[in-house]
């Protein structure tokens, strides 16, 4: 007979991957050092996700996760003036404890381009966790996705270059911009 299921202890592992995941990024994920940095077997890592997919898009699932209910923080902060939401999001975003996510985010980003069958869900909800609760704030999808845009755009922007000044400057022209 099977040993039972522990989802405490699943729940745990699941926790513990994440923040590994986040440290490390998804390229090169391998279930034997990811089980040995965990303190268990990549049998017990297949025994309570199945598959290294599975264990994939769970992670990345718990990360969107994380970042919503952050990201809803955030939000909730700041005033209502659509500028006001737009420089909360960027300080919160351009804060250094969400390097590591956002490295990770552009990492799946790029590779749910280019492999789409990878994040059957995932791609998409990597657009929506964003846009339904700043279409909301914003009063509508298009000024939401307009502001996705330039966001994601400047934090590319700053990664690749390390311009801080530059591309806070341009995010305060775009706020400054809103209505």
């Amino acid at each position: 007979m099977g040993r039972p299921p522990e989802p405490e202890r699943r729940a745990g592992t699941l926790a513990a991957a994440t923040d590994y995941v986040l440290a490390r990024g998804l390229a090169g994920l391998s279930l034997r050092p990811l089980a040995a940095a965990l303190g268990t077997s990549t049998r017990m890592l297949q025994y309570d996700f199945g598959s290294k997919e599975n264990l994939v898009a769970e992670i990345l699932a718990e990360i969107r996760r994380r970042e919503a209910v952050l990201l809803a923080d955030a939000i909730g902060e700041v005033g209502d003036a659509p500028a006001d939401l737009v420089r909360g999001v960027w300080a919160w975003l351009t804060a250094p404890e969400r390097e590591q996510f956002l490295k990770l985010f552009f990492e799946v980003y790029v590779d749910a381009v280019n492999h789409p069958d990878r994040y059957p869900q995932g791609g998409r909800a990597m657009v929506t966790d964003w846009l339904n609760p700043l279409s909301t704030a914003l009063g509508g999808d298009g000024k939401a996705t307009l502001t996705i845009a330039v966001v994601r755009g400047l934090l590319l922007d700053r990664f690749l270059t390390g311009d801080e000044h530059r591309t806070d400057e341009a995010l305060e022209q775009f706020a400054a911009s809103l209505r």
